[in-house]
């Protein structure tokens, strides 16, 4: 399913850079980095603090998008797909064009991928290590090719503790990097990674997930005997990094706000998109589902409003977990 993704989105690469034109990503990827620089202005102290990374996340968009991108100085990209990271990697224009592009997995790694993701051309870092298995799959695998460094990572951490949402629990941060650290002399931990919760209200004051994350920062230093400076932070997406960067974020991963939004054919993060009468209709294990004036509502199969309005069984899948996972990196 995903090399169709990104064989479909190479057919229609040149409507879609016409659409989201060249100079609109190098405008909007300005605009984002002017944004960065003054929002670190605000830190407390600036002078100790590392300028924020931005890794522009080009899931979904094609060759082309990145090119544009990397044109304008932009070197750090991530991906969330590794069939997806595999396709544009390797794309002939991208290998002979971007020397220095460096790749960043930001997506859920499972060990049958640990083979396929290490080879990626350019692979920076891995930051969604969020287990001693997944972290002692990847220092074997990569101390079998005999790489010359060490494969930075990064432990996924799951500040919101949302079922839907991977990372390891809080109180096991510790214990993952200290593993890393004694166990996996192939691999380097350079950070924390996290995903807020998408709908957090800042009126209420600060992310919550994001101050968890850097209360285990925090913890992993004590417990560990690591500093501050030892622990890049990587939290903030599309609709949160400049809050992300207040707090102490050191890397945000902004994509749709660069590129554009994304680009699913004939399918959701969530399922099949079937086009009636009434308009798109999404599928879920429920049923189908479509949004009106008044919410989400279940449908007949030919797609015309049921009666009843079951606002509840599509409600989670078509709003805040399909906009986390699609739209917000």
């Amino acid at each position: 399913m995903l090399r169709n993704i990104v064989m479909m989105a190479a057919n229609i690469s040149q409507a879609q850079v016409s659409a989201v034109s060249r100079e609109k990503i190098q405008s909007s990827l300005k605009t984002v980095l002017e944004k960065i620089s003054a929002v670190s202005l605000k830190r407390p102290d600036v002078r100790s603090t590392r300028r924020p990374r931005l890794v522009a996340v080009s899931k979904t968009k094609p060759p082309e998008a990145v090119l544009a991108a990397y044109d304008s100085g932009q070197k750090h990209f991530g991906e969330n797909y590794v069939m997806e990271l595999i396709e544009k990697s390797n794309d002939e224009e991208i290998l002979e064009k971007c020397k220095d592009i460096k790749w960043h997995f930001i997506g859920h790694l499972q060990k049958n991928k640990v083979n396929k993701v290490i080879m990626i051309p350019n692979l920076y870092v891995i930051e969604t290590v969020e287990s001693e298995k997944i972290a002692q799959s990847l220092n074997t695998t990569w101390s079998k090719f005999n790489k010359e460094r060490q494969l930075k990572i990064m432990v996924q951490v799951n500040t919101s503790g949302e079922e839907n949402k991977h990372g390891c629990d809080p109180s096991e941060v510790s214990k993952v990097v200290r593993f890393i650290k004694e166990k996996c002399p192939s691999l380097e931990f350079i950070g924390l990674m996290t995903i807020g919760s998408f709908d957090h209200d800042l009126s209420n004051g600060p992310n919550p997930d994001f101050k968890k994350l850097l209360e285990c920062r925090d913890k992993v230093c004590e417990d560990v005997g690591l500093s501050r400076e030892d622990i890049e932070i990587s939290m903030g997406m599309s609709n949160d990094f400049e809050h992300a960067i207040e707090l102490g974020s050191t890397s945000v991963r902004v994509g749709s706000t660069i590129f554009g939004a994304r680009y699913y054919p004939n399918k959701t993060a969530n399922g099949p998109v079937k086009t009636t009468e009434n308009g798109p209709v999404k599928t879920t294990e429920n049923g189908p589902v479509k949004t009106t004036e008044n919410g989400p509502v279940k449908l007949a199969d030919d797609g015309t409003v049921k009666p009843e309005k079951n606002l509840s069984i599509g409600l989670e899948n078509l709003s805040v977990k399909e906009k986390e996972k699609s739209d917000q990196r």
